[in-house]
Parts: structure tokens; C-alpha cells; sequence
């Protein structure tokens, strides 16, 4: 009678474990597919991925100058030419003046360039604030 059990549990717990899921295979051509519109979205839209810091202060002779990094958060998507948009505001938050900046640079998915640019800033000058204002996007280089 054990061995009846025993054998009953067995082929329960056998047939407990059987996969009835077919594994799916990977699709290559829906995978290229979602990567194309990825990499589009990440071309027509270059202010959402790429994220720049910086900081600034003033040289010897009264110039502003401004050092920073732009980071390239895309997953596929190259940028290059990216320009910037300067602001600079006084010590209330009142804008100043605005000067553009362009970053002759290529910056891969997922890395990082540093760029140092001078400028003479408005007198009164106490902060200045970066963004960017467009970029050339390349899907081309990611493949």
C-alpha cells in the first residue's frame, strides 16, 4: 500500500512540474523593429537625453568661464553638434543676457564629453544656467 501511495505522489508531483509553455524563440525582426523606433525617438528628441552640468567662475581679466559635461542618457542614439543655450541671471533671477554655444563633439549612448567656453557675461552677472537648445542625432553610428 506505501508503494502505491509513494508511486500516486511521484506521478503527481511529475506531472505538477511538467512545462505545457512553449518557450517563445526570439523574434530578430520585431527586435530590430522596437530599436528603430527607439532610436528615432531618441533622435527627434535630443533635449531628453542628453542632460548637461556645469559651473562657472570668473578669470583674471573679468571673462565667465563656464565648464561643464553633457551626458548622452539614449540607448542607441548617437549626437553630435550639440548646442547650447547660455542664460545668465543676476543675483534676483533676472536673466541677463542668452548666448549659444555650439559643442563640435560626438557623444556615444551612455557617455559623457566636457566642454570649457568663455564668455564676457553682462556686468552683474551671478549664475549661469545651460540647456540644450538642439542636436544632430545619428542612428547610423550605433549600428
Amino acid at each position: 500500500m506505501q508503494k502505491i501511495a509513494l508511486g500516486l505522489a511521484v506521478l503527481v508531483f511529475l506531472t505538477a512540474c511538467k512545462n505545457d509553455k512553449k518557450e517563445k524563440s526570439f523574434d530578430n525582426s520585431s527586435y530590430e523593429t522596437v530599436k528603430e523606433s527607439l532610436a528615432e525617438k531618441e533622435k527627434n528628441n535630443p533635449q531628453r537625453f542628453l542632460i548637461v552640468s556645469n559651473s562657472d567662475r570668473k578669470n583674471l581679466i573679468g571673462q565667465t568661464v563656464v565648464k561643464g559635461s553633457i551626458s548622452n542618457k539614449a540607448t542607441v542614439c548617437w549626437y553630435k553638434d550639440v548646442e547650447l543655450r547660455l542664460s545668465f541671471y543676476s543675483k534676483t533671477g533676472v536673466k541677463l543676457d542668452e548666448g549659444l554655444e555650439t559643442i563640435y563633439e560626438n557623444i556615444g549612448p551612455g557617455k559623457s564629453i566636457k566642454f570649457k567656453t568663455k564668455y564676457f557675461a553682462p556686468k552683474g552677472t551671478d549664475s549661469v544656467a545651460i540647456s540644450v537648445n538642439k542636436a544632430t542625432g545619428d542612428i547610423s553610428a550605433a549600428e
